[in-house]
């Protein structure tokens, strides 16, 4: 049987807790701290240092089974307030002090309007078959309701993530990334977006 077409949209990391203050720091000596304030860092290695496993997962998970049309990026980063970015992309100090402005739980036109530009653009560029697979909380509507709104029934996520925390789905990711056996979609339309906690990880 072919395999389908899929791209990844990956959360993003919080630009305004304790690591971020950590990352920074104006004198902070360690590698990416010094990227940052100087030629820029990438912003999917922004990201794993703030969020840690659970982003870290994310990337290496949508590296090993991304699945993209020709000319579409297998994956994309929701940002706060520049939409969709490439993890590739580089990011400066001063881009995640504006990343840490916005709430992005209040929904605000800052957030939404790129948001939703953005994932309009994917749209027009995406076949009819090629799923959206989208690595992040669902139990909230955040970002789900305007991809909601766009992609519709082709907008999925691991079933797997139904009452886990964070840490759990970053480890989940990364083993499932490792041993190459992809986890269980689901479409976000309709699903049950809160479960039981599931056992921990071994």
């Amino acid at each position: 049987m072919p395999r389908r077409r899929q791209v990844f949209l990956l959360s993003p990391a919080r630009c305004d807790g304790e690591r971020a203050r950590v990352l920074l720091n104006p004198v902070a000596t360690f590698p990416p701290a010094v990227r940052l304030r100087t030629e820029g860092a990438e912003l999917g290695e922004v990201f794993s240092f703030l969020s840690g496993l659970y982003f870290r997962g994310k990337l290496a998970y949508a590296r090993a089974f991304a699945y993209a049309p020709r000319a579409v990026p297998p994956a994309l980063v929701i940002t706060t307030d520049r939409g969709l970015m490439l993890p590739e992309d580089r990011v400066t100090r001063d881009d995640l002090l504006r990343f840490a402005e916005v709430d992005i739980a209040a929904g605000g036109a800052r957030h939404r309007d790129p948001l939703r530009r953005d994932g309009q653009a994917l749209l027009e560029r995406l076949p009819k078959t090629t799923r959206v697979v989208l690595l992040g909380s669902i139990a909230v509507g955040k970002y789900v309701d305007s991809f909601l709104d766009i992609f519709g029934e082709r907008l999925v996520f691991p079933l797997a993530f139904v009452g886990r925390g964070d840490m759990s789905r970053g480890g989940l990711m990364l083993r499932h990334a490792r041993s190459g056996g992809e986890l269980e979609y689901v479409p976000v339309l309709g699903a049950v977006r809160r479960g039981r906690r599931p056992p921990k990880l071994v």
